[in-house]
């Protein structure tokens, strides 16, 4: 099972690794990735009382995946981000990565999303707002 202390920290070299695409062949671990990002998601719920996503190379799993917890779970594949809005806000924000550390970034107001799905299905969405801030952490 994974938890909290399986996420790397700020000055792990892999965290300043290029990932490689979640390839079709991938697609049968995708449900145990999944199952790691899940958990460890829970336990920083636990700990922390907060927690909307996490990315797979935050657990060592160097491909270009992710997941979010909102209304419902998404599992998010070779994410490309389309479609930035000119407007900026800024706002303090913090990273499993780098816990009790807040930093100040400018994020887009909105963005489509395009990615593939655990079912390897093509999808494009469209977020303002906390979900676009959300994606581009």
């Amino acid at each position: 099972m994974k938890s909290i202390h399986d996420i790397l920290k700020l000055g792990d070299l892999r965290l300043y690794e290029v990932c490689e695409p979640v390839l079709k062949s991938d697609l049968p671990m995708v449900p145990e990735w999944t199952q790691q990002l899940h958990e460890a998601m829970e336990d920083i719920r636990r700990v922390y009382g907060f927690g909307r996503g996490i990315a797979a190379p935050q657990l060592g799993i160097m491909k270009r995946m992710f997941y979010l917890n909102l209304d419902r779970p998404y599992i998010i594949l070779n994410p490309e981000l389309k479609g930035l809005s000119e407007e900026l806000f800024e706002l303090w924000d913090d990273c499993m990565s780098f816990p009790n550390l807040l930093v100040k970034v400018k994020r887009h107001q909105s963005l489509t999303l395009e990615y593939w799905d655990e079912n390897w299905e093509k999808q494009s969405w469209t977020v303002d707002g906390a979900i676009s801030e959300l994606i581009q952490h």
